[in-house]
């Protein structure tokens, strides 16, 4: 393992894992670049993009509003940004990044200093995470990322039909070097030292349907994919009426998200796993912890927690130099992280 040894700052975080952010040339002009390819296929201790675009149309959950978004290939050290094409007159993009996130219940949204937004990124951070790209320019003609069937196994679809480009650039993690802890009433999350990203969450619910779930995974080796990828975004019938007045769900159906009454699963078909609310809620972790900017080593702990208080978390880690250090990936270590390995074939083992 090659480690850079010096102490690293969250700013020189973004430097030593995602440089061109603070250029002009990768604000403006990535979609004209052409990503500089690995000369030798497969490699593992490298960034990724994508080898073609691949587009997605529907309907954003809380907006109501449709949207097309497209995933481009982008270079090295790029990153994820999002590119509202509708927005004239201001700065269209957007970081896919922890500290550009505007703390909202029931979803993650983005801002950047203009205050163009994107909304309910999660589901296809987690996408993207579980596939293993690390670079991606995502343009958006709308405020929300459609919610396609309410999980993210549609955008995984896609982006394993698109394949995986490598390109001739180091990777970096962070690994988290001691624990750190948040809370909020009943909810907290921790991330504790650990030689791969896991997940183990813990929710419980008045509604039968739901109960008391937990679960823990280590998300190498396509796990996000097989176990978690086709989970859907759940409520409870009795909050519906509360998220209509307060200007959220305005695109949820019975068709995108799993509605609940006491024991009774109302979406057609029920569930698609016993425990498939706990399951979306991980999914939804591993969409957050994606906006560290680069890949994780360590564990993820959460109880009752949700998008904010995982944003808390990571705010909190890149708080004190002393809970975490950018590493340089070896092939072994890169052989651990999220999407390494994913074939269209553990898609199908859920689909």
């Amino acid at each position: 393992m090659t480690v850079l040894l010096q102490t690293v700052t969250k700013s020189e975080l973004r430097h030593a894992t995602r440089t061109p952010i603070f250029s002009s040339t990768a604000h403006w002009g990535v979609d004209d670049c052409q990503p500089t390819r690995c000369s030798h296929k497969g490699a593992n201790n490298v960034q990724t993009t994508l080898k073609t675009d691949v587009t997605f149309e529907g309907v954003g959950l809380h907006s109501g509003i449709s949207t097309r978004m497209t995933l481009r290939a982008a270079e090295a050290d790029h990153g994820v940004w999002f590119k509202r094409l509708d927005v004239a007159g201001s700065d269209q993009m957007v970081p896919a990044l922890y500290d550009a996130v505007d703390p909202q219940p029931l979803r993650t949204r983005i801002v950047n200093a203009a205050g163009v937004e994107v909304m309910t990124i999660e589901h296809i951070m987690a996408a993207l995470a579980g596939c293993g790209v690390h670079n991606v320019l995502v343009e958006i003609d709308g405020p929300e990322v459609p919610i396609m069937d309410g999980a993210s196994a549609e955008f995984v679809r896609g982006i394993l039909a698109a394949g995986l480009g490598y390109l001739d650039a180091a990777l970096y993690a962070v690994e988290v070097l001691r624990p750190v802890s948040v809370a909020q009433g009943e909810a907290r999350a921790t991330l504790a030292p650990a030689s791969a990203l896991e997940i183990d969450f813990e929710i419980e619910f008045d509604d039968a349907a739901i109960g008391a779930q937990s679960k823990r995974l280590n998300m190498a080796n396509g796990t996000f994919v097989r176990e978690l990828s086709d989970s859907r975004t759940f409520c409870r019938k009795s909050d519906i009426d509360m998220m209509h007045a307060n200007g959220m769900a305005l695109g949820g159906t019975y068709d995108n998200a799993v509605v609940v009454d006491g024991d009774a699963v109302l979406s057609p078909g029920g569930l698609r796993h016993a425990d498939e609310a706990v399951r979306h809620k991980m999914l939804d972790a591993l969409g957050d912890l994606s906006l560290a900017g680069a890949p994780i080593l360590g564990r993820y702990h959460g109880v009752k927690a949700g998008h904010a208080l995982t944003n808390q978390l990571l705010r909190a880690l890149f708080a004190d130099e002393r809970n975490y250090r950018i590493v340089r990936c070896s092939p072994e270590q890169q052989s651990r992280l999220p999407g390494v390995g994913v074939k269209p074939a553990d898609l199908a083992l859920v689909a």
